[in-house]
């Protein structure tokens, strides 16, 4: 790209005296906005590989460079971003705010999304980026976006909300839903960066611009971008980490609140007393505003000693002692080996007047081919009950299942499942679980 340069000489007076302080018009919100975010803010580049067809049907290599932000969801290192910023990229080069560069690892992602986090090691706590709400943005609202523009680092650009609930379909595979439509430039090596409201808040995530046009650009809205964080999260602690519940960030006079949406059955949650509806406010004494908050706190800890959670339910607040268990996560994964099935625990109400005496089952999602399941004639929808004699009401049943000794020698393996309403008995090999 080629910059012109021109030179222009301009004779003034010097002028002495220069106003500051309470008097100046400079520090505005916009200034202070940007000020607060800087520092949580980081800039990605790498060298991605890009695959692409040429002329005789054949796919081409290629490796590019590639730019990208990110903001720091949590001072010890994660960093949320949009997922194709980082994909297919080797390494991750991260510099923060205070110009320190380091290697991130990409440690979850949602494709469906364009959402990612990465993990650097820092030295320091790094700063948090403020999180605002998507709920109450207001059109025309003045918004500031800030990245690592055609790899510029840390460029502002000022605009406002042109619209909100836009879908865009920026290709066969990537369809995205409920963006804000802002005119604040957006270029390449934005995606990933904040979009910001006048209090300096995290309203959205930018994520894309039209091809061609000028000031149409998108970001994801930060309600919606957390929610997916949440999820992620929890999926790295639930690795670790059992307690049963799952949570929703819900709105309440825009407002974020912390609901529990599901309690597994005979889960640690479940045995300190959280039922469905109660709200989270907080976790050994971490203060939990959104789903995320409370995932957040769980990272990197190991079961041990219980924790104080504090919940309300209407104007009520009781607080109960969370013993977290250690994860059966990868049961499902020794189910799929030993067994051929992918399984989930059924939801509430799913189970419903299928029979008297399971309220609670695991869903086949996935039966793989040449299976003892497939077998069996075990199928996708089919709810396992009972295995070996035992009910598997949750995942821990079946781990403890699983673990029974003479299950290893048993030659076939009783087991009752429910399709639909009508009830099923079989046997089945099981192959050993690792």
């Amino acid at each position: 790209m080629l910059f012109s340069l021109t030179a222009i000489l301009v004779f003034s007076p010097i002028v002495s005296g220069t106003v500051r302080g309470d008097e100046s018009n400079r520090r505005t919100a916009l200034v202070n906005a940007v000020e607060q975010c800087k520092l949580s803010v980081v800039n990605l580049r790498g060298r991605k590989t890009v695959r692409e067809s040429n002329d005789s049907s054949k796919q081409e290599v290629k490796h590019v460079n590639g730019m990208g932000t990110g903001v720091v969801i949590d001072s010890r290192g994660y960093i949320l971003t949009n997922y194709h910023v980082v994909q297919d990229v080797r390494e991750i080069k991260v510099t923060t705010g205070t110009n320190e560069t380091t290697t991130a690892r990409l440690i979850a992602h949602d494709r469906d999304t364009d959402l990612a986090i990465l993990k650097i090691e820092t030295r320091e706590p790094l700063p948090v980026i403020n999180i605002g709400t998507s709920t109450d943005l207001m059109l025309a609202e003045t918004v500031a976006a800030v990245g690592n523009a055609y790899g510029y680092e840390h460029t502002v650009t000022v605009g406002i909300v042109s619209q909100l609930g836009r879908t865009v379909q920026v290709n066969e595979n990537q369809v995205y839903r409920n963006l804000i439509q802002t005119d604040a430039s957006i270029n390449p090596g934005n995606s990933g960066g904040p979009l910001l409201n006048l209090d300096g808040e995290m309203i959205g995530i930018n994520v894309a611009v039209r091809v061609g046009a000028q000031g149409i650009a998108f970001a994801i809205p930060v309600n919606d971008a957390l929610e997916v964080a949440s999820r992620l999260v929890d999926e790295l602690v639930s690795e670790d980490l059992s307690h049963g519940l799952k949570l929703q960030t819900v709105y309440v006079d825009d407002k974020p609140q912390t609901l529990v949406t599901r309690v597994d059955p005979s889960s640690p949650a479940a045995q300190s007393g959280i039922r469905k509806g109660d709200r989270i406010l907080s976790l050994n004494g971490n203060s939990v505003l959104r789903a995320i908050d409370f995932q957040k706190t769980l990272l990197g800890r190991q079961n041990g000693p219980e924790m104080a959670i504090t919940i309300a339910n209407g104007s009520s607040e009781r607080q109960v002692s969370l013993a977290m268990e250690k994860s059966q996560k990868r049961v499902s994964n020794i189910a799929w080996n030993s067994i051929g099935v992918r399984l989930t625990p059924t939801e509430p109400g799913e189970m419903e007047g299928r029979h008297p005496n399971y309220q609670n089952g695991l869903k086949v999602t996935k039966v793989r081919e040449g299976s003892p399941a497939e077998e069996a004639q075990i199928m996708e929808g089919d709810v396992l009950v009972a295995m070996h004699g035992w009910k598997t009401e949750s995942l821990e049943n079946l781990a403890y299942v699983l673990q029974q000794p003479d299950l290893k020698s048993a030659k076939d393996v009783l087991f009752y499942i429910l399709r639909d309403r009508e009830p099923f008995y079989g046997q089945m090999r099981v192959a050993s679980a690792k």
